[in-house]
């Protein structure tokens, strides 16, 4: 009899031991220094017992798109001179890359300036730096070494292209409308329509020949006093240099309409200012013109608006023709 009960309780022992290990793999105390595989319960799976699987998570996570790692250039350095342009052409790598979008900034504006494009102008002479970098790494970058020099018949003053009866421009200058001052202009037209002011171009870009006809023209019909007083020599235009535009209409009596008077009053805010002012002819050498803007730039024309000067008076200079 005692050898059964011994044999039954053996038994019971070892069952009970038996539980305690299979328990044990659940509850159980774990040691912390071992790899733990993290859960994801979103993404369980059912085995075969119908209990859940652990799954990573990093089997599951799409891997991340492509950054910029690298920008090449086609050129490190570009020598221009004073008002011209150049623009190095950017790659970014790898071309998968998903956001490519550059930043331009120039380390020093007086020198050169540019713009978001990547497009390089010359405002004085001087070296400076030019860098792009990746908007979407801003660890990634590359530089462009700029060299200025002067430009050959052209006046720079304070980095402004001055084109009056005094300074005049080569007959063979022709670079056509300046980009950079036809997008100021849209973007005020476009502003301008937003308040119920309907702005137009009616005179732009204007060569050195078509300026030698309009000017010859009016010489025949009114003289040629007259004339220097409304109309410029061929070679001493605004016009020739793209930077300067008439609006809407040629008569004084433009500038007491809405849109002359919205014009006097916000073209600086868009980098122009109104060129011949009222009352400023023994300046600037032209009788009143509030048809006619000139492009300087947001921050030199606001300087220039919020002195109550012409040009000529900024700059201190003069306008008369030498014959």
């Amino acid at each position: 009899m005692k050898r059964i009960v011994s044999a039954l309780i053996a038994l019971l022992c070892v069952a009970a031991l038996t539980a305690g290990c299979g328990k044990a793999d659940n509850n159980d105390s774990v040691d912390t220094t071992e790899p733990v595989t993290t859960v994801d319960d979103s993404t369980s799976a059912e085995n075969g017992s119908g209990t859940s699987e652990a799954v990573t998570t990093e089997a599951v996570t799409d891997p991340a798109p492509g950054h910029v790692t690298e920008i090449k250039l086609d050129k490190y350095e570009v020598n221009i001179t004073v008002g011209s342009k150049d623009m190095p052409w950017v790659t970014m790598l790898p071309e998968d890359a998903e956001n490519k979008a550059e930043i331009w900034e120039s380390d020093n504006t007086s020198v050169a300036t540019v713009d978001k494009y990547g497009n390089i102008t010359g405002v004085s002479e001087g070296s400076c730096t030019v860098t792009v970098t990746s908007a979407d790494n801003k660890n990634v970058s590359a530089k462009v070494a700029v060299n200025v020099s002067a430009a050959k018949g052209l006046t720079y003053i304070q980095g402004i292209l001055v084109v009056n009866k005094t300074y005049s421009l080569p007959s063979d200058y022709n670079p056509g409308v300046d980009s950079t001052a036809n997008a100021a202009l849209n973007e005020m037209i476009a502003a301008a329509a937003k308040e119920g002011i309907n702005l137009w171009i009616a005179s732009g870009f204007r060569s050195y020949s078509r300026q030698e006809t309009l000017y010859n023209n009016y010489v025949a019909r009114d003289g040629k006093a007259a004339a220097d007083r409304y109309s410029a020599r061929p070679g001493y235009s605004e016009h020739q240099t793209g930077l300067a535009f008439d609006l809407n209409s040629l008569e004084q009596s433009f500038g007491e309409t809405k849109e002359g008077k919205w014009i006097a009053e916000n073209c600086w805010k868009y980098g122009f200012i109104l060129r011949y002012p009222q009352n400023k002819e023994a300046q600037t050498g032209y009788m009143y013109e509030p048809w006619h803007v000139r492009y300087l730039g947001k921050d030199i024309a606001e300087k220039v608006y919020r002195s109550g000067l012409c040009l000529e008076e900024y700059l201190n200079i003069t306008s008369v023709y030498a014959n």
